[in-house]
């Protein structure tokens, strides 16, 4: 009863949160539950075939709805608050616009297209018509998000995650062709719960080109094209090249490793979001002496979470992959160190974001893309797809001391004198965490080792949870 009084007193935005913050886990935890039957379903060309539809759809998603339902949006819904619905439609429209441009473009050269992407005809066929629809419910989410209207968005997060494996396992069941059922059942519940959106947006908004809306979007979208670009190539052109210098088995190997080690940004994510707004406000009220004891308290966290997973990694990738897949356990540590990296970043970069200095960020976007493509051919070549574990750290690790650099000479200009970053922190547990990721794999045999290391990390966890949880909950309170 307190819990509900507690509840209903707290604000719609709060609410929202909570809610936003549950969803988007449940939805993740969804995803990561049943991949262990697909991968036991599916033959490794199949999973492997399946994985790079997902790496180009993302990559092409890019280009046929120029993200414009991220911040571009956000602003449109500021800038048009009275003509919202209109607005949305437009937009709508301004993506099947480019869709179809582009799908032209792909049925007058579809040979080419498939010999570029790797991918039957038909496939790429199911992967424009999941592009053309998606952005609807993207859009519909984002202004649930904005209005703080949570409850139709978690129902239908929640329907649409529990639909989307159900049909799957379903249709793969029963077809010959499974890699063309996997991505078939995904691409019918993406158009039975997009379209459906989409139609009623319309159908509200009564628009599919307004000259003004449409201006503005361009205008905003184009220059972020290269950031959003280089970002996803970074994250997935991995998959891509090792499907075309390794073979489609291997990226289901790969990807398999990769969704495992990327398990840390569950947590990460749910400290970013606390954290942002917490240091935010230490900053507007020019008050620093907690920060950096905070932010150490946070590496910390984050590495031993990393260092958990990579000591599970074989125990990982049995789970959710089978013994078949054994070999991908050694991409698990460099990929969760990533993470850790990742998340580094993301806190090195925060005094470019609040002081509204942002160029460096497509700058780095783009060299940390190049750096990765031609490491992963240099060394994929070599010594295989577990390569590109290595490729994708060493590439955070550059993207994460870029940032360190430009944002101390951000903190000499607006706040000389202010410490935010215990450096000496960060570049120990730099250290370790980079260790931690290429000495895991030497430990992979010796369970006894590995298991007694969990143990000591657990009794030292539960020994200072009382500190853990008040520095956790403190980030909401202060």
């Amino acid at each position: 009863m307190n819990f509900i009084k507690k509840y209903k007193s707290i604000s719609v935005q709060a609410r929202a949160a909570i809610w936003f913050s549950a969803c988007s886990i449940l939805q993740k935890g969804i995803s990561f539950i049943v991949v262990p039957f697909f991968t036991r379903i599916l033959t490794t060309e199949q999973y492997g075939t399946y994985s790079l539809y997902l790496s180009w759809l993302q990559i092409l998603t890019i280009i046929t709805s120029l993200y414009l339902y991220y911040g571009v949006f956000t602003n449109g819904m500021n800038k048009y608050d009275t003509d919202r619905d209109r607005y949305i439609s437009s937009m709508q429209g301004l993506t099947l616009t480019i869709t179809a441009i582009v799908f032209i473009i792909f049925f007058a050269t579809q040979n080419a297209w498939s010999d570029i992407l790797g991918l039957a005809p038909h496939l790429i066929f199911l992967m424009f018509v999941e592009m053309a629809v998606t952005p609807a419910l993207s859009f519909w989410s984002g202004r649930q998000r904005f209005e703080y209207k949570y409850r139709k968005l978690v129902i239908v997060t929640l329907c649409k995650s529990i639909v989307n494996p159900v049909l799957g396992l379903i249709m793969v069941s029963l077809a010959e062709d499974k890699a063309t059922a996997r991505i078939l059942s995904v691409v019918i519940v993406e158009v039975c719960f997009c379209g459906v959106i989409m139609i009623y947006q319309f159908l509200k908004g009564k628009c599919w080109i307004d000259k003004k809306y449409w201006k503005f979007a361009l205008g905003m979208a184009i220059p972020l094209l290269p950031h959003y670009l280089s970002g996803m190539i970074l994250n997935k052109g991995d998959q891509i090249m090792i499907s075309k210098m390794v073979s489609t088995s291997a990226v289901a190997f790969y990807s398999v490793a990769y969704n495992i080690g990327m398990l840390v940004q569950i947590f990460t994510n749910a400290i970013s979001n606390s954290f942002t707004p917490w240091i935010y406000q230490r900053i507007k009220a020019d008050k620093y002496e907690k920060i950096p004891e905070t932010i150490n308290f946070l590496m910390l966290l984050v590495a031993a979470i990393s260092l958990g997973l990579m000591l599970l990694s074989p125990e990982l990738v049995l789970l959710f992959g089978s013994s078949g897949y054994a070999s991908a356990a050694y991409v698990i540590p460099p990929v969760a160190a990533s993470v850790f990296f990742i998340f580094l970043y993301n806190i090195l970069a925060t005094p470019q974001f609040y002081f509204e200095k942002t160029s460096f960020l497509m700058v780095s976007s783009i060299l940390a893309a190049v750096v990765n493509l031609g490491l992963n051919y240099i060394f994929i070549k070599q010594y295989g797809y577990v390569a590109a574990g290595y490729t994708t750290l060493v590439c955070y690790v550059l993207y994460s001391i870029g940032h360190a650099i430009i944002s101390r000479k951000v903190m000499k200009e607006f706040i000389p004198g202010k410490i935010l970053f215990d450096y000496k922190c960060v570049v120990g547990l730099s250290v370790f965490v980079i260790f931690a990721g290429i000495g895991c794999n030497f430990l992979f045999d010796y369970k006894i080792v590995r298991y007694g290391l969990l143990v000591i990390f657990g009794v030292v966890a539960f020994a200072k949870r009382d500190l853990l949880m008040s520095n956790i909950i403190g980030l909401k309170k202060k």
